[in-house]
């Protein structure tokens, strides 16, 4: 059977807006999510791609304006109306305490679209401990346990191999799926995940 490997970051936008479509596609297809989460800042420097912070003041406009905005009314998933306060700390311990809970088994898609939609939609602070203690509660996950976990050296160790693999398969940015190896780069591409789930596309891609 096949699984949803999900490449991405706890504070991407465009993983938000695409978080419970993909828990519906997999739920309707019986399918489980394998939940990748990765330093994006390292990722996109270890492919090439250009930061989001390093694009032109028009890009960056457009990217956390009107594309947002639009995705947000497509998705019905409410976003605020500025770029999160918080949006430049650290993305370490939030992703690692995403991969904590799908070692543990306990509630990680939940938890998962906690995380970005609390960034997204109410300007929480990924980076506070307190915080993520609090969204790991509120899907009935074992937040200190998390934590703790999360801090741990064999959940870091798994954080630097998913980035590692990241850039080794040319993921260039969140959220990124794979559906047995064929690659679907951003939430725009969901329906095509879904499809493929049924019945793969003609050809593969090539890295990896």
């Amino acid at each position: 059977m096949a699984e949803i490997e999900y490449f991405y970051a706890a504070h991407s936008a465009f993983a938000y807006l695409g978080s419970r479509r993909l828990m519906e596609i997999a739920g309707a297809a019986g399918r489980t999510i394998r939940h990748r989460p990765y330093d994006l800042r390292r990722g996109m420097e270890g492919v090439g791609a250009v930061p989001t912070r390093q694009r032109s003041k028009a890009h960056i406009a457009y990217y956390f304006g009107r594309e947002i905005q639009r995705w947000s009314e497509e998705r019905r998933a409410p976003v605020i109306g500025h770029r999160p306060t918080f949006h430049d700390n650290d993305i370490g311990l939030p992703n690692c305490l995403l991969i904590a809970a799908q070692e543990r088994g306990d509630r990680v898609d939940e938890l998962a679209h906690a995380l970005l939609e609390a960034h997204w939609r109410h300007d929480a602070d990924l980076a506070d401990r307190a915080t993520l203690a609090k969204l790991a509660r509120g899907v009935g996950a074992d937040g200190e346990a998390l934590l703790s976990a999360a801090d741990s050296g064999p959940i870091r160790a798994i954080y630097d191999a998913n980035t590692d693999e990241a850039i080794r398969r040319s993921v260039f940015g969140s959220p990124t799926y794979f559906v047995d190896g064929d690659m679907f780069y951003g939430q725009d591409h969901l329906e095509m995940v879904e499809r493929a789930l049924k019945t793969p596309y003609q050809g593969r891609w090539p890295a990896g």
